[in-house]
């Protein structure tokens, strides 16, 4: 009885959330997620990458930008701490005035590109550097006490690295990043964490912490796109693929909010 009465309002409030959402213009949010551009190394998966610098590749980077315009955000989040937006803002401001030069960071290649065509004054950061992946604690326990997941965990590592590289060898910049937009794609990603959420359980569940501290991560940044995307704003939030997969996620799960289709717009047509 405790417990139905408890979920009385519960029901009432997503009754209600349904039918104000239902009267005002939902956000409309694109996803974009990318490999990074110019490549820290910080990743679990690391290859050599195609070089965006190129003069045939800048030239679809440019096309790709006024294509992803046409969407018209009102709102341009990226991958930088918020702590970081004052100069991030000026810098932008001295690209737009053609003071600076574009670094190979997606962040400019694709941000800043993408944030002048569609006439958007300022971008913001949506990055959490504070929450990080806590997984040493897994991978000091592993090896000893799980060693068959550690080394499936090597395995696929090497063998994902080993399809990048050739994926990168052999594809178009607009086929790399149509496919770091696939949902196939991100569902490897997030296996990545998942299968070996089970390392320690019912000990020190050191595999479900690991896996619950990048989710947590990335939770924080939703709730970053979350604080941008109000009624009727069109945001273009772009992040590395490990990001985007959890974020598409929370995205099909929030109601008050609509999805886009970033791939459409990657096709160079």
């Amino acid at each position: 009885m405790v417990k139905q009465i408890r979920s009385i309002p519960l029901l009432l409030l997503l009754a209600l959330s349904g039918l104000v959402a239902a009267d005002e213009p939902q956000a409309e949010v694109m996803l974009f997620g990318v490999f990074h551009f110019a490549n820290p190394g910080s990743d679990m998966v690391k290859s050599e990458q195609t070089n965006v610098m190129t003069l045939q590749n800048q030239d679809y980077l440019v096309r790709l930008a006024k294509r992803i315009a046409e969407f018209q955000p009102t709102v341009v989040l990226l991958e930088f701490d918020a702590k970081n937006e004052a100069g991030m803002q000026e810098r932008y401001g001295q690209y737009i005035d053609g003071e600076y030069e574009l670094e190979s960071n997606e962040t400019y290649q694709l941000g800043f590109r993408i944030a002048r065509e569609a006439g958007v004054e300022s971008v913001h950061g949506f990055d959490e550097r504070e929450v990080h992946w806590d997984a040493g604690p897994l991978f000091e326990y592993m090896p000893e006490n799980d060693p068959e997941t550690n080394q499936k965990v090597d395995d696929l590592i090497a063998q994902i690295s080993s399809d990048q590289e050739v994926a990168h060898k052999t594809k178009t910049l607009a086929e790399l990043l149509l496919q770091s937009n696939e949902p196939e794609y991100d569902s490897l990603n997030k296996y990545l964490y998942l299968m070996t959420n089970h390392v320690g359980a019912g000990d020190n569940f050191v595999g479900a912490d690991a896996a619950a501290s990048w989710w947590r991560r990335n939770f924080r940044m939703y709730a970053n796109i979350q604080k941008f995307a109000q009624p009727g704003e069109r945001i273009l939030a772009i992040a590395g693929q490990g990001h985007t997969a959890i974020l598409r996620d929370l995205l099909a799960l929030d109601a008050g909010r609509t999805a886009v289709d970033v791939r459409p717009f990657i096709s160079d047509r």
